[in-house]
């Protein structure tokens, strides 16, 4: 047995294959998590995606599908991305933590928990994996969790949200405000300043692609 096998990673057919990846994510044992979720939430879309989206863990509704962003959240991000001009069928999305981390409330609902930073190393293994063979022009971080994963523990979304930033793992990396976040706000009035706020950064992303392939085709 490999050290990598012994530390709850399991061996992978074909590296090169993101099938073959997301097979072996699907008995990882890296960290705790995977013994109270229903199955791993590998990211889903096509290889050729231009943008990859990073959010932070599978929810409820996604740990019982097993796909990433088929809940509240992921659809309120359809309609984001509708609404940017950013098809979701060309997109790649996938979470930075591949189980559902949570806790029982009262009423027999499972609810959020946020992944520690062991969990979200853990994971990262496969993150970087996907990353790499995506190789998409950008890549959107969804949420504190993604970007930090992502871009450091020092980096604010709240500070820097909407910027083209460069990180070991990608060339473009632009963060945002996850999906969730603009559902729990306040109210109508707070949603939808949230929902303008989301969408323009999705613009954003959408006519930076549009730029690069401008350049590629001169």
């Amino acid at each position: 047995m490999t050290e990598r096998e012994e530390r709850g990673y399991p061996r992978i057919e074909n590296a090169r294959s993101l099938r073959s990846v997301g097979q072996a994510a699907k008995v990882c044992r890296a960290c705790d998590l995977w013994a109270r979720a229903t199955q791993t939430v590998f990211g889903e879309g096509p290889r050729t995606a231009e943008i990859l989206f990073v959010g932070e863990q599978p929810g409820d509704k996604e740990d019982l599908a097993g796909h990433p962003f088929v809940g509240p959240a992921g659809r309120l991000l359809d309609e984001a991305l509708l609404e940017a001009g950013i098809d979701r069928k060309t997109v790649y999305v996938t979470n930075a933590v591949k189980h559902f981390k949570w806790r029982a409330s009262g009423k027999k609902r499972r609810l959020h928990e946020r992944p520690n930073a062991a969990e979200i190393a853990a994971c990262r293994v496969w993150l970087e994996l996907e990353l790499r063979l995506v190789n998409a022009d950008a890549v959107v971080a969804l949420g504190a969790i993604a970007a930090q994963a992502l871009l450091g523990r020092a980096f604010r979304v709240t500070r820097d949200r909407g910027k083209v930033i460069s990180s070991p793992l990608a060339p473009r990396v632009v963060a945002t405000v996850h999906p969730s976040s603009i559902l729990r706000a306040p109210d109508e009035e707070a949603r939808r300043a949230e929902m303008r706020a989301f969408v323009r950064d999705l613009r954003g992303v959408a006519k930076l692609i549009a730029g690069l392939t401008t350049r590629t085709a001169r």
